[in-house]
């Protein structure tokens, strides 16, 4: 019976790798599989049209290019470096954190014991090496490996703008030279009547066509990845086997000895003859590998079995089938109009299908890019690295497979400036080759480091991975940064752009942060100055929002000292975000108390991985209040498990580990709101609310709670409490968060200006926190303080 099981899930896992494999065709690899489109098309013709050694050489490049970069780099070493099935140059800075002291937020102890949670199912670190040490002693290495980090997530920004456009335009610019020949073949007439038809073609074809697709791509993404992979794969998936039979034909057709000149010996040879005028060519050679960052940045969307399958077994040997027979087309018609675009080489009968198919394929091709960029922003948001944006979890199943509306509709307004404003392949080509291997470039660096660090290898091993790469990926760093003046400069523009407001979003949340723990008031305060003040306490539950773990935040003594009052039941809720991707339910919810028993203050501190979104759930408050209920019940048996110090002990509560001695939560589906919400009952809502006929009514979810069936056998204190939280909740709830405004002193230097400014400028046109979102405003109480920094 067993074996049988086995044998079911065994089948099931492959039949699920076999249907990831599909989808990655669509989405990680449509823009390796479109490379083809621009690779020799951005190079200028009258580099190559000089000797038909020239195409032999630079096919050497490809070749070597493709299997060291995209094969042995990435996907035999890079994508083994995943964390916890996430991918991404922040996935390998959060590995860094992890396993070396490289975090850059100011030292709290407190918050620090919560994170070292982790460390118990963590591996422990063996070696103390004088790397290890050299690296978490200088305060300049933490910075160099945050700016990689950030460096490298604005490259895939940079990226994902730029290679819609290219595959896009190319494609477009491909459909009107084929378009051209067709007619030219159709209508045979004078030179001027074929001339004036090619010239309309040029002018009205490329451009509107790209800008439509376009905007279709980026329409599509709310469909989500999996959707748009069973979209997408068919159409890469054909596009591929088209191409490299197509590749086939013209190596028997026009040169077979093509695949002799693979040999290692053309690429010396053209090292020998080098000119600034071959070095050049070295930029567009390197767009062959465009997509390698994206097999590796999208991990969270698929699995790494599935993504190497793939490339090894498809993706690889097409390609090069591709890029020969492309070079056996270029090396015997040097002397044709456009002899180095893709178009070109396809056999007369296969225009018309080559039309549908690469202006296809070049919409889906960009696709790579999009999801990668999301993954990594999303991944920046949990280390308070971006502005705050929306994030919508397209699958049930994949946590990773997510769509972000703003940065959605910036990257398509980007692409589509980038189109109409340049209008030329080899400019944005140029710009798009400086963004792969500059992304390139970060990702060896802290690959480096996780052999060293992480993985514990030699520190010769990591000088080999890094002197052996990036080496190579330098070379074509040099050749991309010749062709600055015609279009790289536009990419340093956007690096600028993002660089600016990643870096002033992440100092200005680490200035708050630290205003909050230089501010914050003991727990002792609270208890000691109630009676003083003559404070009462009113029916209902306060929810206070503190990014502080430990102490009283300054807002919320700022504001009982002027109303010295708040509610019956108090909970304080921070979040903590840990520097890996999930983090299990039962290790969610850390909760504690503070003070004596009759003042019903407790802490909740709510753990989540960079990839998690919990906060962004309908029942968020339900589970905080069902935390509170079992921590209450088990507080007494479990003293031993509890952490922290003796005044404020906690404990990691799981609904699942209690066996129905906290709440019970009752939903009541009969409850109905119009719209707006009664003020004295706050409830969470559920996400599948009901609308109600033309009434403009919802049916919501009302979530009371009630003792367990065996509550009569609970101690008096712990039944009590648990009637006196169920009280508080009937009573309803009121929610404190903390409006921080930052204020630059006099006499600061422009630097700290400048980034304060930007940060307070994305702070005000940026989404509201998670947890303000759905608080009624009637219960939300903001509570401004002034942070003088």
């Amino acid at each position: 019976m067993d074996s049988h099981l086995f044998d079911q899930d065994k089948k099931k896992t492959w039949k699920q790798t076999v249907l990831l494999s599909f989808q990655i065709v669509g989405i990680v690899y449509g823009q390796l599989s479109t490379a083809p489109l621009y690779v020799f098309g951005t190079m200028r013709a009258s580099d190559l049209a000089a000797d038909q050694e020239v195409v032999y050489e630079l096919f050497s490049f490809i070749f070597w290019t493709l299997t060291i970069i995209s094969l042995l780099k990435y996907a035999s070493i890079v994508l083994k470096a995943d964390d916890e099935g996430e991918g991404g140059t922040v996935a390998l800075y959060s590995l860094l954190c992890r396993n070396a002291k490289v975090g850059l937020l100011p030292c709290d102890r407190s918050a620090n014991e919560v994170v070292l949670y982790e460390e118990k199912s963590s591996p422990k670190i063996k070696a103390d090496s004088r790397a290890r040490r050299a690296i978490e002693k200088h305060k300049i290495c933490h910075y160099l490996i945050l700016f990689l980090a950030l460096f490298g997530s604005c490259m895939a920004i940079g990226d994902a703008v730029l290679t819609p456009a290219l595959s896009v335009y190319s494609a477009s610019a491909g459909v009107q030279r084929s378009l051209t020949d067709i007619l030219n073949d159709i209508f045979a007439s004078s030179e001027h009547t074929k001339e004036s038809m090619s010239n309309a073609l040029k002018a009205y074809v490329p451009v509107p066509s790209a800008c439509v697709i376009l905007v279709g791509l980026f329409m599509l993404q709310h469909c989500g990845t999996r959707k748009i992979g069973i979209m997408f794969a068919p159409i890469i998936a054909a596009w591929l086997v088209f191409v490299a039979a197509v590749g086939t034909y013209n190596i028997f057709h026009w040169d077979v000895k093509i695949i002799y000149k693979i040999s290692p010996f053309y690429i010396y040879r053209f090292i020998t003859k080098i000119d600034i005028h071959r070095w050049r060519l070295l930029g567009s050679v390197i767009l062959c590998v465009a997509g390698s960052e994206a097999m590796f940045a999208g991990l969270g969307h698929f699995s790494k079995k599935s993504i190497k399958i793939t490339f090894i077994c498809f993706i690889y040997p097409l390609l090069l089938l591709c890029y020969a027979g492309q070079a056996a087309y270029m090396s015997k018609n040097l002397t044709s109009p456009d002899f180095n675009h893709l178009s070109q080489s396809m056999p007369r009968q296969c225009k018309h299908l080559y039309i549908v198919l690469s202006l296809l394929s070049s919409a889906v091709g960009s696709q790579a890019t999009i999801t990668a960029c999301f993954s990594i922003i999303n991944q920046c948001l949990a280390l308070n690295c971006f502005p705050r944006v929306k994030v919508i979890h397209t699958s049930k199943t994949i946590n990773g497979q997510i769509y972000i509306p703003d940065v959605n509709w910036l990257l398509m307004i980007f692409s589509l400036t980038v189109t109409i404003g340049f209008r030329d392949l080899v400019k944005i080509g140029n710009a798009t080759a400086l963004a792969i291997i500059s992304g390139m470039l970060v990702t060896t660096s802290l690959m480096a480091l996780i052999i060293a660090l992480y993985w514990e290898k030699d520190v010769m091993v990591s000088a080999y991975f890094l002197v052996c790469f990036g080496f190579l990926e330098a070379a074509y760093l040099s050749a991309c940064l010749l062709q600055f003046h015609k279009g790289s400069w536009y990419l340093v523009v956007l690096l600028a752009v993002s660089m600016t407001v990643m870096l002033s979003w992440h100092y200005g949340s680490m200035k708050k942060y630290e205003f909050d723990l230089q501010n914050k008031v003991s727990t002792e305060w609270l208890i000691d100055i109630s009676p003083g003040l003559g404070i009462s306490r009113v029916p209902g539950i306060g929810f206070i929002y503190t990014d502080i773990v430990a102490g009283i935040p300054a807002f919320f003594s700022h504001f009982i000292t002027n109303l010295p009052a708040f509610h019956q039941v108090l909970i304080l809720v921070s979040f903590k975000s840990i520097p890996v991707p999930y983090i299990a339910e039962s290790e969610r919810f850390l909760i504690g108390r503070i003070g004596p028993k009759d003042y019903k203050i407790y802490r909740c501190i709510v753990r989540s991985g960079y990839c998690d979104h919990i906060r962004d759930t309908g029942d968020f408050e339900e589970k905080i209040i069902r935390s509170i209920g079992e921590f209450i019940s088990i507080e007494q048996n479990d003293i031993e498990s509890m952490m922290g110090c003796p005044d404020e002990r906690m404990i990691f509560v799981g609904h699942s580990r209690v066996g129905g001695n906290g709440l019970v939560p009752l939903e009541d589906l009969e409850s109905s709101s119009c719209m707006v919400n009664n003020e004295s009952q706050i409830s969470p809502v559920a996400e599948e609310a009901l609308e109600s006929g033309g009434s403009g009514c919802k049916k919501r979810k009302k979530v009371r709670f009630m003792l367990p069936h065996n509550s009569p056998k609970m101690q008096v204190s712990v039944r009590n409490e648990l009637l006196e939280l169920i009280d508080a909740r009937e009573s309803g709830s009121a929610y404190f968060l903390g409006q921080s405004h930052l204020v630059v002193r006099d006499g600061s230097n422009f630097l700290k200006r400048f980034l304060i400014m930007v940060y307070r400028f994305s702070e005000k046109n940026c989404r509201e926190p998670p947890v303000a979102l759905k608080i009624p405003h009637a219960a939300l109480v903001e509570v401004g303080v002034v942070c003088t920094i």
